[in-house]
Formats: structure tokens, sequence, C-alpha cells
């Protein structure tokens, strides 16, 4: 089994990057971690509350379940993963059966910021982008698909986003085995991902 991480800020680009990857991989052999589904369970907080939580700081992600469940991978046991509905901020009662697979893909935008996670991953890959561009992205996304306004997705940025990024994402960068812009100059980068995943394999 090969465990990578893919790691990078909000709206960098990560999704796609993890797409170029797998398409080149039977749909059998790989599966996909994302760390969303890992936000703290917080049924006991009014919605209110759950709204204030800075959700861009380690604190917000249930690092110990994640790490579990990835130890029950490497022992070829299946798990339930979370659901997660960024329209209540909060985990559902539904979960997705995730078995064992050759490959296994966990992206997010902190997982390179826990040591124990950091540990498991045999490929660290860290998703740069300038922050205008994923400003831009985050805006739209949030809009589009989690019943955002615009007014609610720039405070939050100002406020938590921006500077989360600056103390806890940005860093991360020195773990990573591969930094890959996204852009069109992606390709060699991907690409070089796809080999040393066919050699492993």
């Amino acid at each position: 089994m090969l465990i990578i991480g893919i790691a990078g800020g909000t709206g960098c680009g990560k999704t796609t990057v993890v797409q170029q990857i797998i398409e080149q991989l039977p749909v059998d052999e790989v599966c996909v971690i994302s760390q969303d589904s890992y936000y703290k369970e917080t049924s006991h907080l009014t919605y209110n509350q759950r709204i204030a939580i800075n959700f861009d700081h380690p604190n917000s992600i249930d690092f110990e379940l994640l790490h579990q469940h990835l130890k029950l991978l490497r022992n070829g046991k299946s798990f339930e993963q979370p659901v997660y509905s960024f329209v209540e901020h909060n985990r559902t009662k539904e979960t997705v059966t995730t078995h064992p697979k050759k490959v296994v893909i966990v992206e997010g935008i902190l997982i390179l910021t826990h040591p124990e996670i950091r540990d498991m991953f045999d490929i660290k890959v860290y998703v740069h982008a300038d922050s205008d561009e994923r400003l831009i992205r985050r805006l739209k996304r949030d809009i589009a698909e989690r019943g955002r306004d615009i007014d609610e997705v720039l405070t939050r940025y100002q406020t938590t986003l921006k500077p989360m990024h600056q103390q806890f994402i940005e860093p991360t960068k020195e773990f990573a085995d591969i930094i890959i812009p996204t852009n069109k100059y992606n390709t060699v980068a991907v690409d070089l991902i796809r080999t040393i995943i066919a050699d492993r394999l």
C-alpha cells in the first residue's frame, strides 16, 4: 500500500491534482480520503456556535480518528469514514465504507501539520497557488456549492483563512517531497508522481 498526502492552501487546486493522478490508475486500486470528513463532531453546539468555529485551525480536525483509520487501512481493514455537511457545519449521521487499496490519497489543507499523520505518508505533496487565485476559487466554490454569501466568504478570508494559511499551512511546504504549481506547467510534477506510484506498485 502506498499512502500519499496532498496538502496546500484553500482553493489551491488539490482536487484537480488528485483527479490528474487517479485518472491513470485502475478504479479498484485507489481510494481518496478527504480531511474535510474529519472535522470534529459538534452536535453539542448550537448552529451559531458552529458557524463561529475556526475551521482553518488544526484544532478543528479529529486527527486522532484519521490516524486510527489510516492504521486500519495499513493493516488491511476497512472503516466507516464520516460524512461532513458544510451547510450544517457538522458531521451527518451517514458514513462511507472505505476499503484498503493499493493507493490511498489523503487530501486536505492541514494534513501536513500533524506529525503522526505526516509520518504515515509515503509521499508528501504540497500544491501551491497564488493567494489571489485561491481567494477567487474559494469565493466561487463557497457561493455555488456551500450556500455562503460573498460578504461571509470575504470576512472569513480576512479574519481566519489568510492568517491561518500563513501560520499553519504555508510552513508545511518544508515537509513536502514534491511541490506542485497549479497551472498549465504542473504536468511534469503530476507525471513524476504517477511514475513513483507505478514504481512502488
